[in-house]
């Protein structure tokens, strides 16, 4: 059965648990296994445990399978840890579906036909007695034991039909009472009591829609209730689900989130922690991780506010049941470096897995860990996929049964004690104020800005996010391989030069900064977001730093001022980012001149009159991370306007078109925000069954009653009704300086072949393996693409391809090319990868392109350099002065070069897995290619896949472009020779572009040559 992004329902129903033919048999732990927990309890708890050493004495005896069970449980049963006699569980039927899927909230549960009931089970002879059974088959579950053990809550259906919170008082033993507001629109669940008497719970106040699947599921966020007063306020923001809020040992709240702010929505969900008020929210493990793909009901390991055990499992697949898995975070929050181990799994090591069902076929199957101590849980635990039964499992691989699973499932196991309340932490929010004040010490600090170099971050550009409402959403909603999100720029803020800053921003609403560069450029994509409560101080000591990393001891610029107010941008409201009202008025006044719908009907230019097409026109020729983009953190720069084909052409003086500061303003900034087409979820297109006014409307009042604004993002602030005239560009004037001429250009074929007679090609040992091929380029002279006569005074020896990735790892042995960006959504990887070998290294900068020639200058005691701009066109022409070296620009490059051709049209994809759609319709297959060529490869070709010049260089035109050591404009180096991204004309031999000498850029590598 296949997802719908409908039919929410069924796609719940195909990520139940599956039930196996049989139970399978597991190894319920070893003589050794055994020995090693006792040994661990002697150890831990000394006289505490005084059968221990008799224990070890009968292990020693025992042969027999059944003694080894009877003793397996009768010690570890023995551990003073288990200092309670019942467990409070919840009993219920697997015949209806009772666990949401991994993207869910209750709200997608059936709300009633369920036989559940809360009772105790006796450790001492198995027995249960019932507690609470709700009426009518109403669900229940989120069972949460308060500290002192006299009282539960729960998630039910309350009044009027909505998921509610109940408490119980275990005492008196009175019917439970509904504790969150009877609304029927918003349903309540999930709760977590406070050591200060307070509850969290997750609320669908927000009226929000999980996008993905068309909104058709609800999202909830976690809010804080005052019994008291009965006063809610919300204290997340995020952009889907929050789920199984726990209070830490340290006081404060560890729970889950998920987010997918362009970013591949199967394995973003992490674990946050936060003080009770909602204060200094940040990530506790799994930020910018493939794996886990999701931790359900994590929970501290007792004494410990690093250590947790959770159950690991996907996305799409077993529904919340999973792996379990002990973490430290102390040991790292990247994928599997925090791993103490998997249970059962003692000494195996944890690979992070890349996969979106991720624990299908994984056996057994958990849920609801509760931790005794560092290695002994109770946990429910399926043996068919199906059906639950309460287990004490440790890290040394035993398995005791408490109560092995029969016809039901017996889940969500407490200890029927008290337990020690954590500190009550202040609570810090000051709720007379509107806005809250963040702080980056030094934004060069952490991995985010890696080899940015310092005084290059300017500013910051301040923006929000306007989350999908119910039943609307998706990711081509608010924009073509955009956005899932409206996005709303607030404003920016100068950065101080020793890279600090502090400002202050709206309180209770998601953040995200872009440090931009002198030009207004992001330097870098958040694809997250920060929130902050009113009156709070949020420090950040850099950008993407690990959590556990100090800031620096001292003052910084920032620190001695007062925080800086947000400058408005562009001096106006903050708005949704709309095409139609930002960037169509750059068009008309720049543009549409010249590209009018007549004379795009007569030669294909793009269309920017029509204002039905021109979103569609003019997004192609901008490079952005789509919806979905590589999860891990990205290499800086990798997105910067300057890669975008649009800003290069401007840049190049596009038929002398000058674009005003406010319109390259606009432009950035629709560059930088992902290319969103609409401003408001009101002008988005809408899903079936859609009441986005309603919606929208409830919004607004609950964003006032439970989080104190006042704003309506759906306000239009600049209509564009009368549209701008075109303003004509200075004509082009003919250059009528007649172009230079050499008697000896251009050279024949046979000549320039006999230029290189006697000259044998060099082959250089790498020392791995890899060699590299050097051949001769004699001197000369040539008429360049500017018309000007270059000489080159020397010959040279030139690799005859660009530098491979095997090659390179020579140098650096660890080095990796990456991936290249995948469109649509429903991704189960991170992209495209290019790391075979025999590619060309990518992403290599222009001074790592220069330790490279140093490296293998003093290898083989030559002078090994980039070619400068004339050596490197010379030696591509190979005495050709057409554009391109294998004929003309029209001509068909597919035997020649890897050049933007047919096989662009399989970026066009869709469905989980995306593959390649065949026959694309236009709106999908849009990047600017030839498609009347087919050269063979959609992304990298292997470096010499295509046929040599005369001089027999390969790849001049095409693969990847190529740093030269020339300058370019301003601070950047000039690359030449085009990329597989490139049509012929962006990859003729002087057509060049500028590189600032340390950015990584995508489709950017070297080659190099040995002058004589």
């Amino acid at each position: 059965m296949k997802p719908s992004i409908i039919a929410s329902v069924i796609i719940g129903l195909s990520t139940s648990l599956t039930l196996l033919a049989k139970p399978r048999e597991l190894n319920y732990g070893t003589k050794e296994s055994l020995e090693l927990a006792i040994q661990d309890l002697i150890n831990t708890h000394g006289k505490a445990y005084p059968k221990g050493p008799a224990f070890l004495k009968r292990l020693k005896q025992i042969n027999d399978e059944k003694d080894l069970a009877k003793l397996r449980k009768e010690a570890l049963m023995a551990n003073p840890a288990i200092d309670f006699d019942q467990l409070l569980i919840i009993e219920r039927s697997v015949n209806k579906r009772w666990l949401p899927a991994n993207w869910q909230c209750n709200s997608s549960l059936p709300k009633t036909g369920h036989n559940n009931n809360i009772s105790t089970l006796s450790l001492k002879d198995g027995s249960t007695k019932q507690i609470f059974k709700p009426e009518g088959g109403k669900f229940l579950g989120d069972l949460e034991l308060h500290f002192d053990a006299d009282k539960i809550m729960f998630s039910s259906i309350g009044e009027h039909g909505a998921w509610a919170v109940f408490e119980m008082d275990l005492k008196k033993g009175a019917q439970p009472e509904q504790i969150t507001p009877p609304i029927a629109d918003i349903d309540c669940m999930d709760p977590c009591y406070l050591p200060d008497g307070r509850i969290i719970f997750a609320s669908t106040s927000g009226f929000q829609g999980v996008p993905c699947v068309g909104g058709n599921d609800i999202v909830a966020n976690l809010h804080i209730l005052d019994p008291k007063t009965n006063n809610i306020r919300r204290i997340c923001f995020d952009q889907e689900n929050n789920w199984n809020p726990t209070v830490l040992p340290n006081g404060k709240i560890l729970f889950q989130r998920w987010e997918y702010t362009d970013s591949a929505h199967y394995f973003s969900r992490l674990l946050m922690h936060m003080n009770p008020d909602g204060t200094n929210q940040k990530e506790y493990y799994g930020s910018n991780s493939y794996w886990p793909n999701s931790m359900f009901y994590a929970r501290p390991i007792p004494g410990s506010s690093n250590k947790f055990i959770t159950i690991v499992t996907g996305h799409h697949g077993v529904a919340r049941a999973g792996e379990l898995i002990l973490f430290d975070n102390n040991k790292g929050r990247h994928e599997a470096d925090g791993v103490i181990q998997r249970i059962p799994g003692r000494g195996k090591k944890v690979e992070p897995v890349i996969k979106d069902r991720l624990v299908n076929g994984s056996f057994p199957l958990f849920l609801h860990p509760y931790p005794l101590s560092e290695n002994h849980f109770i946990v429910s635990m399926s043996l068919d996929g199906k059906h639950f039964g309460i287990y004490l499992v440790d890290t040394f691989d035993n398995i005791v049964p408490i109560q092995e699973a029969n016809k039901n499932a017996l889940t969500e196991a407490i200890p029927l004690r008290k337990t020690a309340k954590p500190p009550v932490k202040p609570d810090l929010v000051r709720l007379d104020q509107k806005d809250a004040t963040f702080y980056i010490q030094d934004i060069y600090a952490g991995p985010g800005l890696k080899d940015v170099p310092r005084g290059t971050v300017k500013t910051l550009k301040v923006y929000t996010y306007e989350y999908a409402p119910r039943k609307q959403g998706g990711h081509y909603a608010i924009g073509m391989e955009g956005p899932w999100d409206v996005r709303t720029v607030l404003g920016t803020v100068p950065v101080n030069k020793d890279g600090s800053v502090m400002f202050k921003a709206p309180a209770n609403t998601p953040i995200g900064f872009l440090p931009l560069d002198a030009e207004g450029k992001a330097l870098q994509i958040m694809r997250s977001w920060a929130t902050a409560m009113p009156g709070e101080v949020v420090s950040c000591v850099g950008c993407h730093e690990p959590q556990n990393m100090s800031p620096t001891p001292r003052p910084t610029m920032a620190s001695k001022m007062a925080p800086k107010k947000l400058t408005p941008w562009l001096g106006t409201k903050p708005r949704g980012f709309s095409f139609h009202r930002e960037i169509q008025p750059v068009l008309d006044e720049s543009c549409v001149g010249c590209h009018t719908t007549e004379l795009a009907k007569k030669d294909g230019r793009p269309d920017f009159e029509d204002m039905k097409k021109s979103y569609f026109e003019l997004h192609p020729y901008v490079r952005r991370n789509g919806p979905e983009g590589d999860y891990h953190l990205l290499t800086p720069l990798e997105f910067h306007a300057d890669t975008s084909e649009l800003v290069q052409i401007l840049q190049k003086g596009h038929y002398n078109v000058k674009l005003g500061e406010e319109s390259w303003e606009k432009l950035i900034t629709w560059i930088d925000m992902n290319v969103p087409e609409h401003g408001t979820w009101t002008e988005a297109p809408k899903g079936r069954g859609s009441k986005t006014e309603e919606f929208l409307g409830r919004r607004a009042e609950t964003r006032k009653k439970y989080a104190g604004l006042e704003v309506n993002p759906e306000v239009v602030q600049n209509p564009y009704t009368e549209r701008k005239k075109f303003i004509a560009p200075p004509e082009v004037t003919e250059n009528k300086t007649k172009p230079e001429t050499s008697k000896h250009w251009p050279i024949a074929p046979d000549k320039a072949r006999a230029m290189q007679q006697g000259k044998t090609p060099l082959s250089v040992d790498l020392g791995n393996g890899s060699k590299m091929t050097f051949v001769y380029i004699p001197k000369g002279e040539f008429i360049n693409a500017e018309g000007k006569k270059e000489l080159v005074k020397k010959s040279y020896w030139m690799a005859n391809t660009e530098v491979s990735l095997e090659q390179y790892r020579a140098f650096q042995k660890e080095y990796k090319n990456g991936v290249y960006d995948m469109h649509y959504k429903d991704q189960v990887d991170r992209g495209y990868y290019m790391n075979d070998p025999k590619f060309p290294v990518i992403r290599t900068n222009w001074d790592e392109a220069n330790a490279f020639c140093d490296w293998l200058g003093k290898k083989l005691g030559k002078q090994v350099k980039l070619p400068s701009s004339s050596q490197w066109e010379w030696a591509c022409r190979a005495g050709s002065a057409s554009p391109v070296n294998y004929g003309e620009l029209a001509d068909d490059f597919g035997k020649h070069a890897n050049l933007s051709d047919v096989n662009m049209k399989k970026m066009a994809v869709k469905g989980v897995n995306p593959k390649p759609i065949k026959n694309p319709p236009p709106h999908l297959d849009f990047i600017p290619k030839r498609d009347d060529v087919n050269d063979g490869v959609l992304h990298l070709a292997k470096v010499g896949s295509y046929q040599p010049n005369i001089w027999g260089l390969h790849d001049m035109h095409g693969n990847v472009a190529e740093w030269t050591s020339s300058d370019y404009a301003d601070d950047k180096k000039t690359v030449l020779g085009g990329s597989w991204r490139d049509r012929p004309h962006r990859a003729a031999a002087g057509f060049s572009l500028g590189f600032r000498p340390w950015q990584k850029v995508y489709n950017v590598g070297f080659r190099v040559i040995i002058e004589e």
